[in-house]
């Protein structure tokens, strides 16, 4: 996988550990180490390591002074009492995903400890010990596990417990590791190319995101199974030449470059049967005929391809097109409200100063409006340029909230809306953008208010739960389909255009909202069913783990929850 140009995964380069790595370079540490490595006392070396567990400050310091204290103990021969110490570390979910100072997975080692001392199926825990050491090598979501430790961790355990479940991507690891160590190319062709390993070639996707790596015998198979596909005669066989391959034997009576998308590669056609030369006009008409099947197929793929370019294209052009319709919509209606305005000022039509009053504070709400759809075009502007930066630092979530609720809180009692924020006390600090995450509850505040008629009722609330600190806005409105809530995060879709030319808007909001979320390391879901309401959640990691209960229901991360 690539991204920006550069190799992401595998990578040689080593990855980030998890904070409080470093704490492993104190003299507790360096004491502890000493006795391990220096004087070969596994024993108290192993009760140094309980001691810097038990005091740790971080879980990256706990979990690796447990595991280090396990290690000591098996070299010691005290087996169950490793296996005990390796227990206690799998019973913390939240040190499976703990990484040293050079980013390495602290889990898969500890795992793999495990089922060693366990010594076969014939410990009551090795059957789930192994399910979940296969689970996490098979897993390749971020933070993704360095490729130098996953390979390293498959061939051991392949070793360990060779009946093990299947591991879906060691080959391919292997072969990547190869692909890596032959040095990957700065820049990669859009067509196959050779891989720099002999029998092996590289296809970038279009996104030029990901690089396949194929053997010589696949591409010719794929290719002449195509071919097969689109010559389905008897009397001819095609055979697919890699560069610098002959082929059977036997002179093909037509030898054709296989085109752009194989460069280098040929195709030998053979006719079927008895000696194809007995005859000087059969010769001269089958090659005429299948000349005219190449061309007539390398026409039609040709065709193919252009009609998908010219149907991009138009794709594009259209969502340019309804990006200028929406802002010079959206735009204009409240630039017309405030023209009226100023010109009733201006000519002097109103009764008292009560009234220009009104006027102006109609004039100053136009206004407020205005700046926030400028602010969504322009956010949505930089999200699309990958130009947006946000300035991260410790903030309270409690002040977020509050300082949201005062924004709208006019606007909603002057509207007849029922506004209540309830904020938990005790909340743990995040790590973000203050004015981005005031502007995701601004917008959720806003759609709340937006999508709710009659009776309005829209709670705000900040609570902790699990490792998470939550922000959570819940109205009474109109709700939405299932449908509807796995789509309602894609910039400009608006699940009713009738309601959205009633109000304000674009389709932005919700978009805004997820990436502001996504950048800040969280998630953000939706719960909703029709004529029932929405409630949105947002949860961002906390900086220290809460001590709060969390309330009961949870959201997935992709913006659908248990009702959608």
């Amino acid at each position: 996988m690539t991204k920006r140009g550069q190799l992401a995964y595998p990578s040689a380069e080593e990855a980030a550990g998890s904070a409080g790595a470093r704490d492993l370079e104190s003299a507790e540490w360096a004491a502890a180490a000493g006795l391990e490595y220096g004087q070969a006392d596994p024993i108290a070396a192993a009760e140094a390591y309980g001691r810097i567990a038990e005091s740790a400050a971080t879980d990256a310091a706990a979990a690796q002074a447990t595991v280090a204290r396990a290690r000591c103990l098996a070299r010691a021969g005290q087996r169950q009492g490793a296996l005990e110490a390796l227990a206690a570390f799998l019973a913390r979910p939240t040190w499976l995903g703990v990484r040293d100072a050079r980013g390495r997975c602290v889990a898969p080692s500890a795992l793999l400890m495990a089922l060693e001392l366990m010594e076969g199926p014939g410990h009551e825990h090795y059957e789930a010990t192994l399910a979940l050491l296969v689970e996490l090598l098979n897993d390749y979501s971020d933070p993704v596990m360095p490729p130098s430790q996953r390979l390293f961790v498959m061939r051991r355990l392949r070793q360990a417990a060779p009946r093990c479940p299947p591991l879906l991507t060691l080959e391919a690891e292997e072969l990547a590791a190869r692909y890596l160590a032959a040095g990957a190319p700065e820049h990669l062709l859009a067509t196959l190319s050779f891989a720099g390993l002999e029998g092996l070639w590289r296809l970038p996707a279009p996104d030029r995101r990901a690089v396949a790596l194929l053997r010589t015998e696949r591409v010719a198979a794929e290719t002449q199974r195509v071919i097969e596909d689109m010559l389905p005669a008897a009397d001819v066989a095609v055979e697919v030449l890699a560069p610098d391959q002959k082929g059977a034997a036997g002179e093909p009576f037509l030898v054709s470059p296989a085109g752009e998308q194989l460069p280098g590669w040929q195709l030998a056609l053979r006719l079927k049967g008895a000696d194809p030369f007995s005859a000087a006009s059969r010769r001269q008409v089958a090659l005429y005929l299948w000349t005219g099947f190449l061309m007539i197929g390398a026409t039609s793929l040709l065709i193919v391809l252009v009609g998908r370019h010219l149907l991009r294209e138009i794709r594009l052009t259209r969502l340019k097109n309804d990006f200028i319709a929406t802002v010079s919509h959206e735009l204009k209606t409240p630039l017309a409200s405030m023209r009226v305005l100023v010109d009733t000022l201006l000519e002097g039509r109103y009764r008292d100063q009560q009234q220009v009053r009104e006027y102006l504070g109609m004039l100053a709400s136009e206004n407020e409006r205005l700046s926030r759809l400028i602010d969504n075009f322009l956010c949505f502007s930089r999200m699309e340029r990958r130009k947006q930066a946000f300035d991260f630092v410790e903030l309270s979530l409690a002040e977020v909230a509050r300082t949201a609720a005062d924004v709208v809180r006019g606007r909603f009692e002057s509207g007849g809306c029922r506004f209540e924020v309830e904020i938990a006390p005790g909340l743990p600090h995040v790590m973000g953008d203050r004015d981005a995450l005031v502007t995701v509850l601004l917008n959720l505040l806003d759609n709340a208010y937006k999508y709710s008629h009659n009776d309005r009722r829209v709670t705000l609330r900040a609570y902790a739960q699990a490792a998470d600190v939550c922000l959570e806005v819940e109205d009474n409105g109109i709700g939405m389909s299932g449908r509807v809530c796995r789509r309602v995060f894609e910039p400009f879709y608006q699940a009713d255009r009738s309601l959205s030319r009633g109000g304000s808007g674009c389709g932005l909001g919700l978009s805004i909202v997820k990436f502001i979320v996504d950048s800040h390391g969280g998630t953000v879901g939706v719960q909703s069913r029709p004529d029932h309401g929405s409630k949105f959640t947002v949860r961002l990691p906390a900086l220290e783990r809460p001590q709060t209960k969390p309330p009961e229901g949870r959201l997935n991360g992709t913006g659908s929850g248990p009702d959608c």
